[in-house]
């Protein structure tokens, strides 16, 4: 019969053996191993000979799980510098006060979370003693992603510290009144505290991996020494189920990322119940790290578990270990010795054995308590093993208990997530297990006290001398004092000011062109970042790739297949182009660190990052809500724009809403520029604004949005209107009358005002002429740059009214005085422009291509949606025979004209 494990004939011919009779020996060895010992020696045997492999540098799979132990064993584990005794007892305080915090804030019914600090306290506090750096430091400092659940204890542990007051930890999650402290991680709720938002799930470990890609990219190219810099991300073990957390892993480990360390605490719970209930979440984490190329340690076990492990002498413990599902572990925290005698000990006879040497109370330490993530020296082992680790990232597997020190009625609950308070009694029992000095006294009214040593405490002041010794407080963030970049010259703007006579040219090209002479700005050309997703060519990008080159930790070690070209793909170890591949997720990762580089490092970079504009808000708009909330600037580029302009794509790829999702983000400035001359108006006064001198009350933690299009078109030179830069920028001018157009209607003709955005306005321009030459009605077209500037700035005379100032929004003063109804116009949906309507005196009417997008023809498509210019002459001339102004037949006689 044949072994159906035997290597077949056909696989030994892809692998030619020299030495058969050899290979035959070591077949044989373990096959009596096997035989003697037990499959069981034989899996060990190999296991050990496998990771001696690995360690050699021979060219083998690696081994991608190992057993469900401690990575470091205790025999290798180093000391721990400083008095753990100390250390013991600040990190009770923080557990106390991080408890006490949200039970007091329950009594309002704000929420909060208990469970996920208590299970990672030491995790928070080994580092914040020992390894993160402070802004103080060398470089920039430590960079800390903080699990969001976890911000309780790390406000509790501010407050220790002097930096928080008790007011201030009792209106947490309680903000409006100015005092309070955010639910999460939220830098523009508390900018002098945290740095990075972490609250969507998933995006926390998506952007530690580019920001510490990020600090690399700024010390190859020359920009700053980010070498002392380290990126530690505090992640959940249910968080890595979100696809963003792991998306990024390979990136991380290809360009050897060993300035980051993720830190998962696997308590083996998530919001619900267990991660894995059948299966084991470390194992599979493991597998799934050691395959992207990462160092993995494993921090499972606490030192109570060392006397099992001596006992252990046929593997039986090991092998129970790997067995039992993460579900029953979480069962074991909650029951008896006799239970898991019987359950776990009694699986194995051999275990069995080994629990007769074990007594209750021991059985109970390891089980309900012993975790490698509860122990200040089993956590220093792991982290200093991280940080000296070279070639590659590295993920630390920590096992801790939920609700750890909380008690029974916590402790691995499945509903712990959400229980947002303490008993009285609850409290009483951690302070005891805690050795806290709080009196029952202290419990006014059933009030839960918080706990101090006094600032002058042993305590307190060895929190403090460690942090001077680290560099200062953590975490923080520092924005350094920088001078405002000088303004680019002139010329790279004006040049757009004479159009481009008889030269077709599409705005998405108008707006790379722009870059392209800014870029070679001597003050501020270096601190540009360009950022897209593997379509630099179709954005005409491709002439930046020889002169700035692609950034590539390893430069360029092939010659190019086009290097005999005039535009060769060059990738250059100080590359200024970030080239991600195809990405959305990672390029806005890129884009938030880039963005937010003048506060992380103090070194100011103008990021802009050119995406299909279908693909931008409508995949990544979660990190557009971070990126606002970490207080990000630079320039999101949605280019080949518009539902009815890149009809090739069809439905969901045609862009008829990405203003529309834009304008729900408070910190978005979103336009929509027709002509050349706007996107430079536009992108001028936004670096003003974001990187140079502000006016007074701007606010310059903003971003724009542009949106530009591909289709080429002649671009106009810039009126010589008052006040047009003014408009552009607040979004609203008069393009044209049909007098200045060269149009002269009849004497009395009806008039209307045609509102056009992006390339809708060239459908409006045509429409103006046709309006004139066969209707006999005079028609004005104005660029509305940005539907959503001209509304934040009417909702804000708005607001100015209740506050009894009277203040008229921008859009009334600019039509003020127009004749006639008006009728807006643009590629996407009415609601874009709908946004003003409130606002406008005159009659209002909206065209817009609403519904899923289609593939055709641009002409069929604005057709199909009714915004091409015959589909306006027929709107426009509704709307003049609703007020009475033409014949009401004029409409149908339009209808049938053009065919609609």
């Amino acid at each position: 019969m044949t072994d159906p494990n035997a290597i077949q004939p056909s696989e030994l011919d892809q692998l030619p053996d020299r030495d058969p009779e050899e290979t035959a020996e070591w077949q044989a060895s373990l096959d009596a191993v096997t035989e003697a010992a037990g499959p069981h020696r034989a899996a060990y045997l190999m296991r050990r000979t496998l990771e001696r492999a690995e360690g050699a540098g021979i060219a083998l799979p690696k081994l991608l799980e190992t057993d469900y132990v401690n990575s470091i064993p205790t025999a290798a584990e180093p000391a721990v510098p400083g008095d753990e005794a100390m250390e013991q007892r600040i990190t009770a305080w923080n557990r106390w006060n991080a408890a006490a915090m949200v039970t007091r804030g329950s009594k309002y019914g704000v929420g909060g979370h208990i469970a996920t600090f208590a299970s990672a306290a030491w995790l928070y506090e080994t580092g914040f003693n020992h390894f993160f750096k402070g802004k103080e430091a060398d470089g920039s400092g430590d960079q800390l992603y903080i699990q969001g659940h976890a911000s309780p204890g790390i406000y509790a542990r501010a407050f220790l510290d002097g930096r928080l007051t008790e007011e201030q930890l009792d209106n947490f999650r309680r903000e409006a009144g100015g005092n309070g402290l955010p639910s999460y991680p939220h830098p523009r709720r508390l900018p002098w505290l945290w740095e990075f938002p972490t609250v969507s799930m998933g995006l926390g470990p998506l952007s530690a991996i580019y920001q510490a890609r990020f600090n690399r990219y700024l010390t190859n190219r020359g920009i700053k020494d980010t070498s002392a810099s380290h990126v530690w991300a505090f992640l959940g073990d249910g968080e890595m189920d979100e696809p963003e957390s792991t998306a990024a892993l390979a990136l991380a480990a290809r360009e050897e990322l060993d300035n980051l360390t993720f830190v998962i605490n696997c308590n083996l719970q998530r919001l619900d119940g267990p991660v894995r209930a059948n299966f084991k979440i470390v194992q599979e984490l493991e597998a799934q790290f050691r395959g992207a190329g990462w160092n993995v340690i494993k921090t499972l076990w606490g030192t109570a578990w060392d006397e099992l492990f001596q006992l252990d002498t046929t593997g039986a413990l090991v092998r129970r270990l790997r067995q039992v599902p993460d579900a029953q572990i979480q069962t074991y925290q909650t029951r008896d010795a006799a239970y898991i005698r019987q359950d776990f000990f009694g699986a194995d006879p051999a275990l069995a054995e080994m629990a007769k040497l074990l007594s209750d109370d021991k059985i109970l330490e390891c089980f309900h308590f012993s975790r490698g993530g509860h122990e200040s020296r089993k956590v220093y082992a792991a982290y200093k093993a991280a940080v000296e680790h070279k070639g590659a990232p590295t993920v630390i597997l920590a096992q801790t208990v939920k609700g750890h020190t909380l008690g029974e009625g916590f402790a691995s609950k499945n509903a712990n997530h959400q229980m947002k308070k303490l008993t009285v009694d609850e409290f009483k029992n951690m302070r005891d297990l805690l050795g806290l000095p709080i009196k029952d006294s202290d419990f006014v009214d059933g009030v839960v006290p918080y706990g101090h040593p006094g600032a002058d405490s042993p305590e307190v002041r060895y929190l403090q001398e460690r942090r001077a010794a680290l560099g200062g407080p953590a975490p923080a963030r520092r924005v350094h004092p920088v001078a405002p970049l000088p303004a680019p010259a002139e010329k790279a703007f004006a040049s757009f000011d004479k159009g481009s006579g008889s030269q077709n040219v599409a705005t998405t090209m108008a707006f790379v062109r722009l870059v392209k002479d800014l870029v070679r700005d001597k003050e501020t050309g270096k601190r540009w970042v360009p950022i897209v997703p593997d379509e630099a060519r179709t954005f005409g990008m491709e002439s930046l790739f020889p002169s700035l080159g692609i950034y590539s930790p390893k430069g360029q070690t092939y010659e190019p297949v086009d290097r005999d070209q005039l535009m060769y793909y060059k990738e250059a170890q100080n590359g200024q182009i970030l080239n991600e591949g195809i990405t959305e997720a990672g390029s806005m990762a890129d884009f938030i660190a880039a963005s937010t580089s003048y506060a992380t490092h103090g070194e100011t970079m103008i990021p802009f990052y050119i995406f299909y504009s279908m693909f931008g808000w409508q995949r990544t708009a979660d990190q557009m809500w971070q990126l606002g909330d970490q207080l990000g600037r630079g320039f999101l580029v949605g280019a080949t724009a518009g539902r009815t302009t890149l009809t090739g794509e069809g439905l969901q790829h045609a862009d008829g809403h990405s203003p529309v999702i834009a304008a729900t983000n408070p910190a978005a400035l979103t336009y929509d520029p027709a002509f050349a001359y706007e996107v430079a108006v536009i992108v001028k006064d936004g670096l003003r604004r974001m990187y140079g001198e502000a006016a007074p009350g701007e606010d310059q933690n903003v971003f724009y949005y542009l949106t530009v299009y591909n289709e080429p078109l002649p671009q106009p030179a810039k009126p010589s209107v008052d006040g047009i830069d003014e408009g552009i920028v607040k979004g609203l001018y008069r393009f044209n009358t049909a007098e200045s157009a060269g149009i002269t209607p009849p004497a009395n003709a009806p008039r209307i005002q045609l509102l056009g955005s992006g390339t809708a306005i060239h459908w409006a321009l045509k429409a103006q002429a046709l309006l004139a030459e066969e209707w006999g009605v005079a028609a004005d077209v104005w660029s509305a740059t940005s539907w959503s500037e001209l509304r934040r700035d009417a909702l804000e005379a708005d607001e100015a009214l209740l506050s009894g100032e009277e203040r008229i929004p921008f859009v009334r003063q600019a039509l003020q005085g127009a004749e006639g109804p008006v009728l807006a116009v643009s590629d996407y949906m009415r609601q874009v422009p709908d946004q003003i309507a409130q606002w406008v005196e005159q009659d209002w009417s909206s065209l817009g291509a609403d519904g899923f997008g289609l593939s055709d023809t641009r002409e069929a498509a604005r057709r199909h949606f009714g915004v091409d210019a015959e589909s306006i002459v027929v709107a426009a001339l509704a709307q003049l025979a609703k007020r009475g102004e033409v014949k009401a037949t004029a409409v149908k006689e339009a209808r049938a004209k053009y065919g609609l």
